[in-house]
């Protein structure tokens, strides 16, 4: 879990790098989307990928019910060190629901621009274009709304699940934990700040 945690939190910051690249205008970012879309290795990491989601989301649940029998009617019980802390205890809690939320935001994001694009790349047709796309679509002012409920909803649950990760891999003394919790936070945040960054320039710009 906490292995294809870490992978995929190297993915979102491969994505978030890749996709500010809009920022500088639609040639950078074609360039870029042209690149993630025909490059031999992108294309060997996108199964990869797929399988790393597929591992990590099945575990979640698999340890959501055995937590959840083990427990019995008392729930999930966040560690001692997590209580008191706001919202770290109340993502500690609710780490398969924000998972939901963010895979079922997951799963609308590919189907309107991986599937328009790389898909499209993969198998011969004609792929839309990445910047009319992209800024079409997160331009609109309800989909930027829901875009930064999910962009909050994955800053929870990365902020809880990078510092857990490191836990469970057996960084967890007095020394070095307060310092990964604080890169947790710092972590997450930028990653919140950067993909919102992304919609709240293609509504006004």
């Amino acid at each position: 879990m906490s292995v294809t945690g870490l992978f995929l939190i190297l993915f979102l910051t491969l994505h978030v790098t890749a996709n500010l690249t809009i920022l500088l205008g639609p040639e950078a970012y074609d360039a870029v989307t042209e690149f993630m879309g025909t490059h031999p290795f992108i294309q060997i990491m996108v199964p990869v990928l797929a399988l790393g989601f597929a591992v990590h989301i099945g575990y979640s649940f698999i340890l959501a019910l055995r937590n959840r029998k083990a427990r019995g009617p008392a729930g999930y019980a966040a560690p001692a060190r997590s209580k008191g802390l706001g919202f770290d205890h109340w993502a500690s809690r609710n780490m398969l629901v924000l998972g939901v939320i963010v895979l079922g935001f997951l799963v609308l994001h590919l189907s309107h621009f991986w599937m328009k694009m790389q898909w499209q790349q993969i198998t011969g047709g004609t792929p839309e274009n990445g910047y009319t796309l992209v800024t079409g679509y997160l331009g609109t002012p309800w989909v930027a709304i829901c875009y930064v409920i999910w962009f909050s909803a994955l800053w929870f649950h990365i902020n809880h699940g990078f510092w857990s990760a490191f836990q469970t891999l057996g960084l967890n003394n007095r020394r070095i934990f307060p310092l990964i919790r604080k890169v947790s936070f710092i972590y997450s945040t930028l990653l919140f700040a950067g993909f919102t960054l992304i919609v709240i320039w293609c509504m006004f710009f």
